[in-house]
């Protein structure tokens, strides 16, 4: 028989892969902490809800804050690697704090350092993910990154979980261990990951302001239609804390509700690097458009019934749609954005993106205390559907891979 000669198939540069392994260990550290937190506060601090509440606030605020700011300078500087690595290290350094705080005000503290650090390398780390893979494998890159801090973000929990059995709820010592994987997180950046040299330093080109009048008119229309198309469609992807509560009113034991989120996280991580594979292959819109359709059917299956099976299906089916889309909608960014203006864009988008985040809870709490939990999970089907009507009206100069 003749013999076939074929291609060995490419590989993510290590990089990439060190990359995932960075988000992965500083989530394991970060959740151990925030699945335990609000009840800290609450049974040991005496906090009462209403601080809980203007925390947690304050927190996300401010990262939404510094993300756009990040995002610029890492344009300006040239480089991604040591505002990543700043950010990282922050929120490494705020561990201890946890486990030191006596007062509401000290946890604020940890909480405030730990979301500018959050802010400081979201935007530089997805854009030094969009200069190191290969353009055609870009949206692997991301799918990889972001189910490798999927894994995290349901490893943490259980770690607590398991934690908090053996040593009799002893939350302090186990704010102490969360602070291994955040210190090992640094390390790995620090040493595995090399930055790329961009173009612009090779040639010795000025520095430029990203922010500039005539620079941001480089972000073209199909970048602020990938913005737009991300703020509805958070708005219709509320906050996982209301499939927590609905799983409560299926009559889940109040023990197991971090299980909804492991669940959904699993779900997340085991299709988030296939589906980023498939997204270098496939149109960005058509992929886009079914995401939304599991996530419709995850709302119409949520608000239908009550019952824990339906409650588990329509879990499964949101951590599907998270997994279809949220590296996908990286991977869109970066393709409709100037190489040395990434930073800048993945700054604006998460912007927006967690102000409509901010808002679509708003609205499901209203929602869910005016009308019940129906009808939150009918409006993220309503606003999925506006999405969906916004993809189809841009779909032409979106449609490459």
């Amino acid at each position: 028989m003749p013999k076939h000669s074929s291609t060995p198939p490419r590989r993510l540069p290590a990089a990439i892969w060190a990359l995932g392994f960075v988000s992965l260990l500083m989530d394991i550290s970060s959740e151990m902490i925030h699945s335990l937190l609000p009840v800290f506060m609450v049974t040991v601090l005496g906090t009462s809800m209403w601080a809980v509440g203007l925390i947690e606030g304050a927190a996300e605020a401010t990262a939404l804050v510094v993300k756009v700011f990040s995002g610029v300078l890492s344009d300006y500087w040239g480089k991604r690697k040591p505002l990543a690595l700043l950010g990282y290290g922050l929120g490494a350094a705020s561990k201890p704090l946890f486990a030191l705080a006596t007062t509401s005000g000290m946890v604020l503290s940890a909480r405030l350092i730990d979301r500018v650090g959050k802010g400081l390398r979201g935007a530089p780390r997805d854009a030094l993910v969009a200069d190191l893979a290969p353009p055609d494998m870009r949206g692997a890159a991301f799918g990889l990154r972001q189910s490798l801090d999927t894994v995290g973000a349901f490893v943490g929990p259980l770690l607590a979980m398991g934690l908090m059995l053996l040593w009799a709820n002893d939350f302090r010592a186990i704010f102490w261990v969360a602070m291994v994987p955040g210190f090992m997180a640094v390390a790995l950046l620090l040493f595995g990951v090399q930055e790329p040299e961009r173009a612009q330093q090779a040639a010795g080109v000025p520095r430029i302001n990203p922010i500039s009048k005539a620079n941001l008119r480089r972000l073209r229309a199909p970048y602020w239609r990938v913005v737009a198309i991300g703020a509805v469609f958070t708005l219709a992807r509320f906050s996982e804390a209301f499939l927590l509560l609905r799983a409560l009113q299926g009559g889940l034991p109040v023990a197991y509700t971090p299980l909804v989120l492991i669940a959904m996280n699993v779900v997340y991580a085991l299709g988030a690097y296939p589906f980023g594979k498939l997204s270098d292959r496939v149109s960005h819109s058509t992929l886009l458009a079914w995401g939304l359709v599991v996530l419709i059917a995850a709302d119409a299956v949520l608000a239908s019934s009550s019952h824990l099976g339906w409650i588990a299906a329509g879990i499964v089916l949101w951590g599907l749609h998270m997994a279809m889309t949220q590296g996908l909608l990286a991977t869109m960014v970066a393709d409709t954005a100037p190489p040395d203006l990434r930073g800048t864009a993945f700054g604006f988008f998460n912007l927006v993106s967690g102000l409509a985040m901010l808002l679509a809870s708003t609205v499901a709490g209203v929602l869910w205390d005016q009308l019940g939990a129906p009808a939150t999970f009918a409006a993220g089907a309503f606003f999925s559907l506006a999405a969906l009507a916004l993809l189809w009206r841009w779909r032409r100069p979106l449609l490459q891979p």
